[in-house]
């Protein structure tokens, strides 16, 4: 797949005792023509000209008590909460998923896997929802194959919260077969992989489209999803 030609945006990467996909996502941005810099937890402030903040996958604190319930606190994360409140693009993957849910940027929590392992695999998920700047360069409906790799992956959100999710178009991805059917992967409420906030500028999902960006290594897919983020 060829990368779209697109304005070029400075995207900061942030790094946690523990975060282990800073270099993947750091290359796939840069393979998109894009300019990265690595921003340490203990720094208090973004690069001014920040376009894009993604907090990467990994085990930032080892996931000591609970996946980015420490990640929360560091001193970065107010710099990202003020970001997003201002209308900021944030990306959470993975551990960045849960960290934006622990700090309240995000709706729900992650809970253990129903079958209590660690699942590693290329897994099909269904997009659901393109009206956003993620994924508004794939096709609503359209099947996606994409890496996973958790134990704390099992999205959870009450009814009501379930229901405004839905109501404002907050669901992004579903797990799925490779038809685009419904399944249980790791026991996520409705199967849902990847959600957004209302405002649509924070985003977050389990799967790692950074580990999807060459044919050779089994997928592509990841192309689609983060050249979506240059407007």
């Amino acid at each position: 797949m060829k990368t779209d030609t697109k304005p070029a945006i400075k995207v900061a990467i942030l790094r946690f005792p523990g975060t282990n996909c800073e270099f993947d996502t750091q290359y796939a941005f840069g393979k998109l023509g894009h300019k990265t810099e690595l921003v340490w937890h203990k720094e208090e402030s973004l690069p001014a000209d920040t376009d894009l903040v993604v907090v990467p996958g990994g085990f930032s604190y080892g996931d000591y008590l609970r996946s980015g319930s420490i990640a929360r606190f560091s001193p970065i994360m107010k710099a990202v909460v003020a970001y997003a409140e201002k209308g900021g693009k944030v990306l959470g993957i993975c551990n960045g998923f849960q960290i934006l849910t622990e700090a309240g940027l995000l709706p729900g929590a992650l809970k253990r896997n129903n079958n209590l392992h660690f699942i590693s695999r290329y897994q099909h998920l269904k997009v659901v929802n393109n009206d956003n700047v993620f994924l508004n360069e794939c096709r609503e409906g359209e099947v996606l194959n994409i890496p996973i790799a958790h134990a704390d992956g099992n999205y959870y959100i009450d009814d009501e919260g379930l229901e405004k999710l839905e109501k404002n178009g907050q669901i992004l991805l579903r797990y799925s077969d490779e038809e685009g059917n419904r399944v249980v992967v790791n026991g996520s409420v409705t199967s849902i992989a990847g959600i957004c906030n209302k405002r649509k500028n924070v985003f977050g999902l389990m799967p790692h489209p950074e580990r999807a960006m060459e044919s050779i290594l089994g997928s592509e897919d990841g192309i689609k999803m983060l050249q979506g983020f240059a407007q």
